[in-house]
């Protein structure tokens, strides 16, 4: 198995529903958080990039899969590693585990996009986000 970037997550009760557990939308929210997490560790000049406007990160899929439920309170660790990369685009796969049992798995695709004249044109990653990424390939 290939190196991971770890984000830790304690659930809030604000991301259960009237149920109790955890609302399916928040899972993607925390692959959001792990992917900036690890830009702020491993690649703070993308973060420059993208406030500057020069960058922008297009997310142009995402998906997941369940296996059980969690609820307020649980520590998620979500593992993120490279699943791919081509172009423009970079694919990256995650697992959420509670008590080291994998509860679900997720993939999300960006595109590495630039504006120009109202509109968009894809990009090569920046050079210190393939450093970074590479280490989790």
């Amino acid at each position: 198995m290939t190196r991971a970037y770890t984000y830790r997550h304690r659930v809030t009760f604000d991301e259960t529903n009237l149920v109790g557990n955890v609302y399916f939308t928040n899972y993607l929210h925390w692959q959001g958080h792990c992917r900036e997490h690890f830009l702020a560790d491993h690649a703070p000049g993308v973060l420059d990039a993208l406030r500057s406007g020069e960058l922008a990160l297009v997310t142009v899929s995402c998906g997941m899969n369940f296996y059980t439920e969690c609820f307020a309170f649980d520590v998620i660790e979500v593992a993120m590693r490279l699943g791919a990369r081509g172009g423009n685009r970079i694919t990256m796969d995650f697992d959420f585990a509670r008590d080291g049992t994998v509860i679900a798995t997720g993939t999300q695709t960006v595109a590495c996009m630039r504006r120009r004249d109202g509109g968009m044109e894809p990009v090569h990653p920046p050079d210190d986000l393939r450093a970074a990424l590479a280490e989790y390939a």
